[in-house]
């Protein structure tokens, strides 16, 4: 998808939008070195739900640390089977390259596939769901879902779970869609949802003062690991939500007693358009 085909929501984030951010007493003091200056992602555990993870792909090391496949089957019980995956392998491209920006920010993180897409990057909503229930039941602490579904009839499903998540106190960080339609779970509020902003830092991202979506990440003609070993160039939200789960996981390692809603505060105020305001820009 070119740049030119994206949804306008960089709009959010025009000078605007900037003079409505201001970061003022305690938060001004929180800065990026505070929220992840040193820290590596060691010990934090990350899935990527999506079309699998090319667990020997130059760009993830050796952090892979395994998954499952989640697979809708007529015979299985509710319909769906999961199935261990110790070496993951992806059959579409696309969770490797958002598993490539997470380890490049995150490098001693540990990386989990949950492959619930084909290689055509179709699949249910229910394995979507499954896979997102999966992650939250095994221990995972960041859960990256450059995917969505706009199926109204599964709003109440994927609001239970991100519900569970946030509880359980599982960051779920959820590329919004990549046209102007509703989709799930990216627009709850327990949720960071992420679309894509120019840009060529993969460090800067940008807060929105008028959500549903909240910030803004590298993701317009970024080159990504794909499978079979290749690299592409590529644009969309799906590559913009990895940045901001690469910076979520370094914040985890860095201040594990940091809540979900305590680390999207943190990434508020760190964004840049907060760090210029707070600095009287």
């Amino acid at each position: 998808m070119a740049a030119a085909d994206l949804p306008a929501w960089s709009e959010a984030f025009t000078a605007a939008a900037l003079r409505q951010v201001l970061v003022a007493g305690p938060l001004g003091a929180l800065t990026p070195e505070w929220a992840w200056g040193g820290s590596t992602g060691r010990g934090v555990r990350v899935a990527v739900v999506d079309s699998g993870v090319e667990w020997d792909h130059p760009a993830v090391g050796d952090a892979v640390r395994g998954g499952v496949v989640v697979a809708y089957d007529e015979t299985a019980e509710d319909n769906i089977r999961i199935d261990d995956d110790p070496h993951p392998r992806d059959v579409a491209g696309h969770g490797t390259a958002c598993a490539g920006i997470i380890h490049a920010l995150a490098p001693e993180a540990e990386l989990y596939s949950v492959r619930v897409l084909g290689n055509d990057m179709a699949g249910r909503a229910l394995q979507f769901a499954n896979g997102l229930d999966w992650a939250i039941q095994h221990g995972m602490q960041v859960v990256n879902l450059s995917l969505s579904t706009s199926r109204r009839d599964y709003y109440a499903l994927f609001h239970e779970l991100a519900d569970e998540a946030y509880f359980a106190n599982v960051v779920l960080v959820s590329a919004v869609n990549n046209v102007f339609e509703a989709s799930y779970p990216s627009l709850y509020s327990s949720v960071i949802s992420v679309a894509a902003h120019e840009g060529r830092d993969p460090w800067t991202y940008y807060y929105n003062p008028s959500p549903p979506v909240e910030f803004g990440a590298m993701g317009i003609d970024v080159r990504v690991a794909w499978n079979d070993k290749q690299y592409l160039t590529s644009t969309g939200n799906s590559f913009a939500a990895p940045h901001i789960a690469g910076l979520v996981t370094l914040m985890r390692s860095k201040h594990p007693e940091l809540t979900p809603f305590q680390i999207k505060t943190v990434l508020q105020a760190c964004a840049a358009n907060a760090r210029q305001e707070a600095a009287g820009g």
